[in-house]
C-alpha cells in the first residue's frame, strides 16, 4: 500500500518516484507540486498521510535544505492546505504550491510593516497580509511578533488602497475570538472619523464599516458560554482578560458621539450606488440597533429619527432591485418593530424632562388655556380630550410611542387648534375626544402591524407604511375625527367610530409592499362614512364581534407569542435534523458557462450541532444515507458568522440541472425561487444551496433567521402562515374555554324513540 508520495526534480516538470514502503508498481500521480523557484513535480499523495508527513517526504524528495516545519501546503487559491481538507484536494487533483509556512510568512511579513521603506512593496504586503491573516497559525505568529502594532500605526497614517488593504487585514483578523482585544478607544474613533469623511473611498469605507460592526457585537454578554451562565448566576459575566469580547455598543458609541456628522454619512450611503457599500451601511445600522444599551437608547434612537432612517430606507425599498438588500431591509423592519414596542411600552413620567417636554410642546401648541370646572377641578388635559388630568394613566396602555404619536399629530397639522376649538364649541357629550382618538389609533396600528414583542416579528414582505407610523397615525386620527362627526356620534359611540376607523385602515394598508402612499392618502381622506359604514357591517355579517374586544386583542397578542416561539423551536429541530441540499452557483455567477465556478460536488448535507454553534456538512457526488451525528459531516460553518440569509440569489450548474430529474433543465442558469446563501460580513458568501421543496427552503432559511441573537426576520410566507394559524387556533380554543365554560362537547347525539303520548304539553298549559 502507499504511504507517501513520489519526487524527482529533474525538469521545470516531472514526474517523481513512489515512496511507497518498497512497493516498485507504478502510481498515477495525484497532483502537481510547484515550488517557490518555478519547479513542478507530478506526485501521488498517500491521503492517510497528514500534512506534515508530505510536506516532509516531499522537502526530502526535492533536497530541501531548510527545516520542513518552514514550509507548507497552499492550492492556487492560496488556501492553506490542512488536515481537515488534505483528502478533498487529493481527490479533486487540486494544483498545489510548497510555499513559506503561516508562522514563517507571518514573521516576515511582520518585519516589512515595521521597515515601510517602499510605498509599493507596503501595499504588496498588506495585500498579501489580508489574505493569510484569516488563518490561526498565521495570525497567532503575526501578534507574537507584534505585527498588530505595525498594522495599526499603519491604518492611523495610510490612505488610499494602502489603508483600504490595511483596513481589510483588521477586519479579517478580527474574524477570530482573540488576537484584537488590545483595540483601544485610539483607534475606535480612528475608524470613525474614517467613515465620517465623505471623501473616503468605497474600498475604505466598506471594510471599515465591518470592524464598527464587529465592535459593536462584541460586547460581554455575546461572550461564548456567558448567556447560560447568565441563566444560572446574576451579575456581569466574568471573562479572560485577554477576551475580544470587552467593547459593544457602548464603547462604540463614546466614539460615534464625537465624530462629527458620523451616522448622517453613514446613512447616507444607504443611497450609495454600489450595493456592497449600501449592504455594509445597512449591517452596522442593523447591529446598532440590535445591541443599544439601556443607557444610551433612547439618545441613539432620536439621533436616528432625527436623520430620517426611516426615509432612507423607504427610499431603498422602492428603489433597490438587487436581491443582496432584501434581508438586510427586512431586519432593519424586525428591529423598528422593537423599537416601536419598547416606545409602547415605555410609561409616561410627567417629572422625566424628556416627557415634560413633549407635554409642554403639546399643550403650547394647542392654544389653550387651563380653568376649572364647574366642581372647582383643574381643567387642563381634559379639554385635549382625555377623560381624566392624570397623564400617566391617559397613556398607560400607548407609553412615550402614544405620546409621540400625539405630538407628530399636532406639529403635522397647523390647524390643530381650531380642530380642538372646533370640538370645544359643541356641547359636551357630542364632542369628539381627539387625544384619546390619538390614543386608541396607535392601539389599532399597533395591532396591525403585530407590536406585540420585541424578536416576534414574522413579516415576509417590506412595510413602508409601517416605516411612516407617524404619518399614518396622522392620516388615521384626521379619519377617527371626521367619522365621529360625519356619524353624529355622542360620548357612548366611541367604540362604534373605533370600530369604523379599524376596519377602514384594514383596507387603506392592505397590500402596503405594493400600494402606492396616494392611494392611502385617499382612503383615509375622501372615503365617505355612509361607504365605510356598508362595508363594515358586511365585514360584522362575518366576524364575531368579540374579536375587536380589548380583552381578546391581549389574549391574541399572548398568544402570537407562543405560536412565534413554538414554531421557532420546530423549525431550528429540522435544522438538527439536517438536509441535503444542492450546491449551487454563487450570487452574481448565474449566467457563466465556466467551469470553474461549478462547485466539484453537485449534492450537500448539512446538520446544525446540538450546541447551536455550527453547521456541519459534507459535500457529495451522490445521496447517501448520513449517520446520526457528526461523524459524517467533516466541513463545518460557524454559525456567528452568518450576518444574512439572502433568499433567491443563486442557481443550480448547469451539469446538475443535466443529471437531477427534479430540477427544471435551463440555461443559462437562473436564480432559483427555492435558493439561499449564508452570507459573512467578511467573507462573502459562505454556503450558497437550493432546497429541494418550498417545505425544506422555509425550515432552513427561517430556522436559520430565527437562530440568530437579534431574531432576524421570517423570510417565508408559510413560516408566517404557521405562526398566524396556530395563533387563531389557540385563540379559538380559549374563547371555547370562556364561553363554554369548561363544557365538554359530545361528539354526537343520538335521537331517542318519539313520545307515545303529546297531550302533556297540553295539559300543563290548562
Amino acid at each position: 500500500m502507499s504511504s507517501g508520495i513520489t519526487g524527482e526534480a529533474r525538469t521545470p516538470l516531472t514526474s517523481s518516484p513512489v515512496v511507497n514502503g518498497g512497493s516498485n508498481v507504478p502510481l498515477v500521480p495525484t497532483n502537481t507540486v510547484t515550488t517557490a523557484t518555478g519547479l513542478t513535480v507530478r506526485t501521488r499523495i498517500d491521503p492517510v498521510l497528514t500534512v506534515d508527513d508530505v510536506v516532509r517526504q516531499l522537502c526530502i524528495n526535492l533536497k530541501v535544505k531548510d527545516s520542513p516545519s518552514n514550509y507548507a501546503l497552499r492550492d492556487e487559491a492560496d488556501e492553506l492546505v490542512t488536515n481537515d481538507n488534505l483528502r478533498r484536494k487529493i481527490k479533486t487533483k487540486v494544483n498545489l504550491k510548497l510555499v513559506n509556512a503561516p508562522a514563517r510568512e507571518a514573521r516576515e511579513t511582520a518585519e516589512k510593516l515595521k521597515l515601510r521603506d517602499d510605498a509599493t512593496t507596503l501595499k504588496m504586503t498588506l495585500f498579501t497580509l489580508q489574505k493569510y491573516i484569516r488563518e490561526e497559525q498565521f495570525a497567532q505568529s503575526f501578534i507574537n511578533c507584534s505585527g498588530l502594532t505595525d498594522l495599526i500605526d499603519i491604518i492611523f497614517g495610510a490612505h488610499g488602497n494602502t489603508l483600504a488593504y490595511a483596513l481589510t487585514a483588521m477586519q479579517n483578523l478580527m474574524e477570530l475570538d482573540y488576537g484584537w482585544s488590545t483595540l483601544d478607544d485610539a483607534f475606535i474613533f480612528q475608524v470613525v472619523q474614517i467613515l465620517s469623511s465623505p471623501q473616503s473611498l468605497i474600498n475604505v469605507c466598506r471594510p471599515a464599516t465591518a470592524i464598527l460592526k464587529k465592535l459593536v457585537e462584541a460586547d460581554p454578554t455575546s461572550a461564548p458560554g456567558t448567556q447560560l451562565a447568565a441563566s444560572s448566576s446574576r451579575g456581569p459575566p466574568i471573562l479572560p482578560p485577554d477576551s475580544v469580547y470587552r467593547y459593544g455598543f457602548s464603547v462604540v458609541f463614546e466614539q460615534m458621539r464625537k465624530g462629527v456628522g458620523f451616522l448622517e454619512t453613514v446613512i447616507s450611503r444607504l443611497g450609495s450606488a454600489d450595493t456592497a457599500m449600501a449592504q455594509h451601511s445597512m449591517m452596522l445600522i442593523n447591529s446598532l440597533l440590535s445591541h443599544a444599551s439601556d443607557t444610551r437608547w433612547e439618545e441613539f434612537i432620536a439621533e436616528l429619527e432625527r436623520l430620517n432612517v426611516r426615509k432612507a430606507v423607504v427610499r431603498l425599498m422602492s428603489s433597490h432591485t438587487i436581491e443582496d438588500l432584501t434581508s438586510s431591509i427586512l431586519d432593519f423592519q424586525a428591529n423598528f418593530i422593537r423599537v416601536t414596542y419598547r416606545k409602547k411600552t415605555t410609561l409616561i413620567e410627567e417629572t422625566e424632562p424628556s416627557h415634560a417636554a413633549i407635554l409642554q410642546a403639546i399643550w403650547t401648541n394647542s392654544k389653550l388655556t387651563e380653568s376649572v370646572d364647574e366642581t372647582g377641578q383643574l381643567l387642563k388635559w381634559r379639554l385635549l380630550g382625555f377623560d381624566t388630568e392624570n397623564l400617566e394613566q391617559e397613556f398607560n396602555d400607548v407609553g412615550v410611542l402614544g405620546l409621540e404619536c400625539l405630538s407628530k399629530f399636532i406639529d403635522m397639522d397647523p390647524d390643530f387648534p381650531k380642530i380642538i376649538q372646533e370640538q370645544l364649541s359643541r356641547p359636551p357629550a357630542r364632542r369628539c375626544p381627539v387625544a384619546k382618538a390619538s390614543n386608541e389609533v396607535v392601539e389599532m396600528l399597533s395591532e396591525h402591524w403585530a407590536i406585540f414583542a420585541p424578536g416576534y416579528s414574522t413579516s415576509t414582505t417590506f412595510q413602508p407604511f409601517f416605516l411612516d407610523f407617524y404619518k399614518v397615525h396622522s392620516l388615521a386620527t384626521h379619519f377617527f375625527i371626521r367619522m365621529w362627526g360625519d356619524s353624529g356620534a355622542a360620548s357612548g359611540d366611541f367604540s362604534r367610530v373605533s370600530a369604523l376607523v379599524r376596519s377602514q385602515a384594514k383596507v387603506a394598508l392592505r397590500s402596503e409592499n405594493v400600494r402606492p402612499w396616494h392611494e392611502v392618502e385617499h382612503d383615509f381622506t375622501e372615503c365617505e362614512y355612509r361607504r365605510v359604514r356598508e362595508r363594515q357591517m358586511k365585514e360584522l355579517e362575518q366576524d364575531d364581534d368579540l374579536l375587536s374586544k380589548v380583552p381578546v386583542r391581549n389574549l391574541r397578542a399572548k398568544l402570537y407569542k407562543e405560536s412565534f416561539e413554538f414554531v421557532r423551536q420546530q423549525r431550528i429541530q429540522c435544522l438538527m435534523q439536517g438536509a441535503w441540499f444542492v450546491n449551487a452557483l454563487p450570487p452574481n455567477s448565474t449566467g457563466s458557462r465556466d467551469s470553474t465556478r461549478r462547485p466539484s460536488r453537485p449534492w450537500r448535507f448539512m446538520r446544525l450541532d446540538p450546541g447551536l454553534k455550527y453547521l456541519h456538512y459534507v459535500d457529495s457526488a451522490l445521496k447517501f444515507a448520513v449517520r446520526s451525528g457528526l461523524e459524517d459531516l467533516p466541513d463545518r460553518i460557524e454559525v456567528a458568522a452568518i450576518s444574512e440569509i439572502a433568499t433567491g440569489t443563486c442557481a443550480a450548474p448547469p451539469h446538475v440541472l443535466r443529471d437531477q430529474s427534479d430540477l427544471p433543465p435551463t440555461f443559462p442558469p437562473v436564480a432559483s425561487p427555492l435558493s439561499f446563501s449564508l452570507l459573512s460580513a467578511h467573507e462573502g458568501s459562505l454556503a450558497d444551496q437550493i432546497a429541494p421543496d418550498q417545505s425544506r427552503w422555509a425550515d432552513w432559511t427561517d430556522g436559520l433567521n430565527m437562530l440568530r441573537r437579534d431574531g432576524g426576520h421570517v423570510s417565508s410566507k408559510e413560516t408566517a402562515g404557521f405562526v398566524q394559524a396556530l395563533t387563531e387556533i389557540g385563540l379559538k380554543i380559549k374563547l371555547l374555554d370562556l364561553s363554554g365554560e369548561m363544557v365538554e362537547l359530545p361528539s354526537g347525539l343520538i335521537a331517542g324513540p318519539p313520545p307515545s303520548n303529546t297531550d302533556f304539553f297540553f295539559s300543563d298549559l290548562m
